[in-house]
């Protein structure tokens, strides 16, 4: 319980960062020398809460980069070779030799920078309760309705990363902390903070201004319709299928895709604006101290003529680390200043495209396949039964969104953990991360 105690301690500070939104015209804070979070929740004004909203978007994009690391390198799409970090090759990458710790660097810091946002939020929550500012209860909703989606991301992550170890979901006091739940419930639990949210964005007015990821969805009906996407992403790790496809009819999903919309949705963005963060992900081509190698199958297992080999770049020479090798880099964020993608209108038709096999409408999952393939340059998919439209949803999932987090979540989702490459021999594919040590420190 130690361990998430010190997040109260940085919260306020998170809406420091500038998140690029220079022309925000927040009302001035009360106190703007030293505002502390005990005034802020006693009685904030407009513009401490937006603060609070600025603050928590931003925070989102703290230790990103690891947690894309973390599932990308056990999900085998690649391997981050950094020479002044071989755990990245060593534990997580499954060498025989290394175990997975729960005091490291990768069991801990995402996890504390999730539970920051969360609990940035739970303030958010009680100063709204408490502001008198706010003229109605759907100046209030509007507020309420970002707080509960945002925390429902952030704790998803987090449960992504450790699974059946499970994660703390009541954190609202940091000095009584609830109690560590399991999967099941922790995803029943996230699920209904994102339906708590979706209902409060019903009957919105929003008085806060977000970054310019959320263009198009930054008004109450917008951040509702990323709300109910997010659900659907939800949907499917529970196996509810008929919800999944209900929430993807509620959110901004478009179809038939086009080469015009497929990275329609909400994201990440950074600048080089000063006390903004950049994408510490940006193409590291050619390294050789720090690279972001691809794994060894991803292309030779491509179809021929798809168009999603550009996410991978040829080296000038092979890299090899740690018994790993790889000629090819990633190249999916040229620029450090370049978007990376909470979720997007391509997911949207992958999980419709899962959710509908699992529905047995095979004839309308075949479609959007055929439609993913066909804008990636491929012809229709010759499957048609449920078993091979399985195969070939989670076979555009992993070339549609390499690199966006997804591999590991999937092939462990439908218990395939095992069909992940080894390029090592007696490597493994781990099924979870650590909790960290210091939330078990009495």
């Amino acid at each position: 319980m130690i361990f998430m105690k010190k997040v109260i301690k940085s919260i306020y500070l998170l809406s420091a960062i500038t998140l690029g939104l220079t022309g925000c015209k927040n009302e001035p804070i009360l106190n703007p020398n030293a505002p502390t979070i005990e005034a802020i929740i006693k009685n904030p004004s407009i513009g401490e809460l937006n603060n609070l909203v600025t603050g928590s978007e931003s925070a989102m994009r703290v230790e990103l980069p690891l947690y894309t690391d973390i599932v990308s390198i056990i999900g085998r799409e690649y391997y981050y070779i950094n020479t002044s970090e071989p755990r990245y090759v060593q534990e997580l990458a499954g060498d025989k030799d290394f175990s997975l710790g729960s005091s490291t660097f990768y069991a801990g810091n995402s996890w504390l920078s999730r539970y920051n946002v969360v609990k940035n939020c739970n303030i958010l929550l009680q100063a709204v309760q408490n502001c008198t500012f706010l003229k109605n209860d759907n100046e209030r909703n509007g507020y309420i309705g970002f707080a509960k989606t945002i925390m429902a991301y952030q704790l998803l992550l987090n449960l992504n990363n450790v699974y059946e170890n499970g994660i703390r979901v009541d954190v609202a006091d940091p000095k009584k902390l609830g109690p560590f739940v399991t999967k099941d419930e922790a995803l029943t639990a996230i699920a209904g903070l994102l339906d708590e949210g979706a209902t409060a964005l019903k009957n919105a007015t929003v008085l806060y201004t977000l970054s310019s990821g959320f263009a198009g969805l930054d008004d109450a009906e917008g951040f509702r319709k990323f709300n109910r996407a997010l659900a659907a992403r939800v949907a499917l790790y529970r196996e509810k299928w008929t919800d999944a496809l209900q929430n993807i009819s509620e959110s901004f999903v478009n179809l038939p895709l086009t080469n015009n919309n497929l990275y329609v949705g909400a994201k990440h963005i950074f600048s080089a604006s000063n006390g903004d963060l950049l994408n510490d992900m940006k193409s590291l081509l050619n390294g050789e101290n720090e690279a972001r190698i691809v794994q060894a199958k991803y292309l030779p297992e491509m179809e021929a003529g798809d168009d999603r080999g550009s996410k991978v770049a040829a080296r000038n020479k092979a890299l090899s680390a740690g018994g790993l090798t790889s000629n090819q880099d990633v190249n999916i964020y040229p620029a450090d200043v370049s978007p990376v993608y909470i979720i997007r209108n391509e997911e949207l038709a992958l999980i419709k495209a899962e959710a509908s096999i699992q529905n047995n409408d095979l004839a309308t999952a075949k479609d959007i396949l055929d439609n993913i393939r066909q804008i990636h340059g491929l012809a229709p998919t010759p499957e048609t039964t449920k078993d091979g439209l399985i195969n070939e949803m989670l076979k555009q999932r992993r070339y549609s969104l390499f690199g966006e987090g997804h591999r590991w979540i999937d092939m462990r989702r439908y218990n395939r953990l095992n069909q992940l490459p080894l390029d090592r021999q007696g490597d493994q594919v781990w099924k979870q991360l650590p909790i960290p040590n210091q939330e078990t420190t009495k």
